[in-house]
């Protein structure tokens, strides 16, 4: 502090703290050893989604994933069907990216990776939430109801043609074990 002539006190201009921007600051934070999202955010107060997009844009972290965060870092090897192709900007939009995800879906379905067909449902998911916390109701009423429709089958089906599988395949030995007996005869 610094007195002028009339006896009153002022900070000068070297005095002042330099005011740090959230960014700045988490990543002077995470420079400094404090790596822990948690912690930023509790010292930073920014959210932990801003945080992990900052870091990862910084190219600091890349295994920081929630609602807000980038799709363009892959999360796993199931992201890659995802990139570019999900969005929410219009009704259009939505339905479009839809077809991707039910493409995905079917695609992951014939090879039977259910681990594929998860990322679709998870995908779905988070553009819904996206949508929806952003405001964009309509939007996320096309990707609600792809995910209802998905999730509303019943899992009994599912079951049920495993079983009449099981049973044709049995019946077919059967013919097969019956034509090797007259063959044998």
């Amino acid at each position: 502090m610094t007195e002028n002539m009339n006896g009153n006190l002022f900070e000068t201009q070297e005095q002042t703290e330099t005011i740090q921007s959230k960014k700045d600051m988490i990543l002077s934070l995470y420079k400094t050893g404090t790596t822990e999202i948690e912690a930023i955010a509790a010292i930073s107060g920014a959210k932990p989604s801003y945080i992990g997009s900052v870091l990862q844009r910084e190219g600091l972290i890349d295994n920081y994933f929630d609602l807000y965060t980038s799709n363009a870092h892959p999360r796993n090897i199931y992201s890659k069907h995802f990139q570019g192709k999900l969005g929410f900007k219009d009704v259009f939009t939505a339905r479009r990216s839809v077809d991707n995800l039910q493409d995905a879906y079917n695609y992951f379905a014939d090879r039977q990776d259910r681990a594929g067909q998860h990322h679709a449902l998870e995908m779905a998911l988070t553009m819904l939430d996206r949508a929806r916390w952003t405001g964009k109701l309509e939007e996320a009423e096309v990707y609600r109801r792809w995910l209802v429709g998905k999730l509303s089958a019943p899992l009994t089906s599912v079951s049920n043609a495993k079983t009449q599988i099981k049973d044709a395949s049995e019946d077919v030995q059967e013919v097969v074990e019956q034509i090797r007996l007259k063959l044998a005869a």
